[in-house]
């Protein structure tokens, strides 16, 4: 067997033996950290559900203001358009 042909094989073994004695055990945790552990990820969700309301707050505030001007300024365009309209029929000739 040629050195060429053993050198991914060798890499390969040592990277194995290396993520095993890397790994730490699992400490079993008590039913007091587990709890600990439930209470963190709790604020945590809590956390992000309230910046995803505060986010969508924002996005339909903003949507409802670009409505309502736009249709205040169509309305108030539509208005002028009709007193133009009763004053013209309403003019002598």
């Amino acid at each position: 067997m040629s050195i060429g042909k053993c050198v991914p094989a060798v890499f390969l073994c040592i990277a194995m033996a290396g993520t095993a004695f890397g790994m730490t055990p699992q400490e079993d945790q008590s039913p007091k950290q587990d709890m600990k552990d439930a209470g963190h990820a709790t604020k945590d969700a809590a956390k992000d559900t309230a910046r995803a309301t505060k986010k969508a707050t924002k996005k339909t505030g903003h949507a409802v203001k670009s409505t309502s001007k736009k249709a205040a300024h169509k309305s108030a365009e539509k208005t002028k358009e009709g007193a133009q309209k009763v004053e013209d029929k309403t003019q002598p000739n």
